[in-house]
């Protein structure tokens, strides 16, 4: 994000009183404000996957070359969703602006900004709704509450719908339920109808429907990587184990995120995946051509998120499998588990997951037809099918920090715990308020986690 490092000493200083600035005040200074917000897309990436108004701009520029309709875009866009999906326009009409969630954003807490306080940024696009939708705010303008839509505004939208990594812990303390994840989500649909959006999501978009992973990594590269894991196992272990791509006819398609044949600690996991489906003997096929579970559509649109998910139950339909067991990866289960079923099912053409090892139903994953590996793995201890050695583990003092999605998403709590405390004999839970649903983003999530930070 920054040109220049900030020191410990400088990111200490958080001050959370209010400016004097009226927050109605759209106007920001992006070159001031350089380490706040992430580079734009490429035109490269932008025009493979056709995203609209692909183009070079930057945002230190005073001219973004946004079309010449671009509010006309935005407001069409804006009102195709209120009409499309129902909780949207409900989200709108009913905050009540208590604060509730003031103080349980990361971004806030660690940068004092009031509009990072997710009432507030959520009020950055729902005052240009108030002021243009409702009879309100139509009349009243300012005093309901609206504001008009400017260039000064889309800008300001830039700037704060990228520093929310669509966690969701603010929708837990929020008394009316609003998932103001799902805000953010339509306010970076909107900007991308305009050619908005950032390099470190629209790139791994493009790689991602070229090579059907993140990075880029094609077919015979994505073999390569599983073939050096299975050489560096047996380094380790002494042991040979297979790891079949794109087997037809195998009971099982497994599918990981990019990140997991990439780089540590993720290639750790991997080779504890290929151990383990070695010593309990699961017939299961890794995929070359859906080599990414993980899904940056979920942070650009919901059609975006539909065309990356596609590839999954194509390929489990080409390979012929009976069910998908599925490694660890936040927004790769966020859409799993909560949109893939209304995308791309129903996935009929696949039998209802049953464990080949324990004989157990998931019943959850009735309907997805997927497993999460942490369930899987738990369920094989839970049924005694690996001979585990905690004492094996005894120079560790352990803890958990739960995943986003997978504890706020999905209600997996309760399993990676049970799976920790049979392998080690210290694990210490964290403090009450930053665990299970309350977790704490790690801020990575919402491709907020870029290049610019490493």
């Amino acid at each position: 994000m920054s040109d220049k490092k900030p020191t410990p000493a400088d990111l200490i200083q958080i001050d959370f009183n209010p400016g004097k600035k009226d927050w109605m005040d759209a106007k920001i200074d992006f070159e001031k404000k350089r380490g706040n917000w992430n580079y734009q897309v490429i035109p490269k990436s932008a025009e493979y996957v056709g995203m609209p108004y692909p183009r070079k701009w930057s945002p230190v520029d005073e001219d973004w070359k946004l079309p010449d309709n671009w509010q006309k875009i935005i407001f069409e866009g804006l009102r195709d969703r209120l009409d499309k999906y129902r909780s949207f326009k409900i989200f709108m009409d009913i905050c009540v602006r208590c604060g509730a969630c003031a103080d349980k954003c990361h971004f806030f807490i660690g940068s004092g900004d009031p509009k990072n306080m997710p009432v507030l940024r959520a009020e950055l696009l729902r005052s240009v709704y108030r002021n243009n939708f409702t009879a309100a705010g139509k009349i009243f303008g300012s005093l309901a509450g609206g504001r008009e839509l400017t260039v000064d505004v889309l800008k300001e939208w830039f700037f704060y719908f990228f520093q929310c990594t669509e966690c969701r812990r603010c929708s837990v303390f929020c008394p009316y339920g609003i998932d103001t994840a799902e805000i953010t989500m339509m306010g970076r649909e909107l900007l991308n109808l305009v050619g908005l959006n950032i390099d470190w999501i629209g790139t791994p978009i493009a790689n991602c429907h070229r090579t059907g992973n993140h990075l880029g990594v094609q077919p015979h590269g994505f073999k390569d990587s599983i073939d050096f894991a299975v050489d560096d196992l047996e380094d380790i272990t002494g042991i040979r184990a297979e790891a079949p791509i794109n087997k037809k006819g195998a009971e099982i398609l497994f599918v990981i995120p990019s990140a997991d044949y990439f780089g540590d600690p993720h290639y750790f996991g991997l080779l504890g995946y290929i151990a383990l489906f070695h010593e309990i003997g699961l017939d299961y096929t890794f995929s070359a051509y859906a080599s990414e579970g993980g899904n940056f559509g979920l942070f650009h649109s919901n059609e975006m998120m539909k065309r990356l998910n596609g590839k999954i139950y194509n390929e489990a339909k080409r390979l012929g499998v009976k069910w998908i067991l599925g490694g660890e990866c936040g927004h790769m289960w966020r859409v799993l588990h909560q949109y893939m079923d209304t995308m791309s099912g129903p996935a009929d053409f696949m039998e209802e997951p049953v464990s080949p090892i324990t004989g157990t139903k998931f019943e959850n994953s009735k309907s997805t037809k997927m497993v999460h590996i942490c369930e899987f793995t738990a369920d094989l201890i839970k049924h005694n099918k690996i001979k585990l050695d905690k004492s094996r583990n005894d120079q560790w003092r352990v803890t958990y920090h739960d995943s986003c999605n997978p504890a706020r998403a999905m209600g997996l709590l309760d399993e990676p715990r049970y799976v920790i405390n049979s392998v080690c004999n210290h694990f210490f839970e964290m403090p009450e308020d930053t665990i299970r649903e309350q977790t704490f983003c790690c801020g990575s999530g919402a491709g907020i986690g870029t290049d610019e930070n490493f």
